[in-house]
């Protein structure tokens, strides 16, 4: 008798939502990730998207440890030269909070095709609201040590 090994088409997705609110941005991350490959499976497969859709709302409302908040630099690139832009996170915050979890989630991904099917379904919000509803997503809750 062989072992089981799950294909592609056998991967049941299941929807979570995560509220970042008051949580720690690293943290979010970790989870999302570990969601988004299927690690918390039992028939975890690497070479298979196995992972589940994430929905992380609050987004604006992550927190930041130690002085990140006013030394952590966001970085892009514009395409020209002497096109490098940067700003601080407590700016971007302002901005555009989704890209703060956006990026951290996606650092910690794999960078290759299947990397991107597992980014594709990330959604992220800024408020306490998310389209999704009708895919009833299970709310994910994330204990973790206090930091100072």
């Amino acid at each position: 008798m062989g072992s089981f090994v799950p294909t592609a088409g056998s991967v049941e997705r299941q929807w979570h939502v995560i509220d970042a609110e008051g949580l720690v941005l690293g943290r979010v991350a970790t989870d999302a990730s570990r969601l988004l490959q299927g690690k918390h499976k039992p028939v975890y497969t690497p070479h298979i998207d196995m992972g589940d859709h994430v929905v992380i709302v609050n987004a604006a409302k992550v927190r930041l440890t130690g002085r990140k908040e006013e030394q952590k630099l966001y970085r892009y690139h514009s395409g020209y030269e002497g096109g490098m832009r940067q700003e601080r996170a407590k700016d971007l915050r302002q901005r555009n909070p989704v890209r703060m979890v956006e990026e951290a989630v996606r650092g910690m991904l794999p960078k290759t095709k299947l990397g991107e099917a597992m980014w594709r379904k990330l959604k992220v919000y800024a408020g306490a609201d998310h389209p999704h509803v009708a895919q009833k997503p299970r709310a994910r809750k994330i204990t973790q040590t206090e930091v100072a």
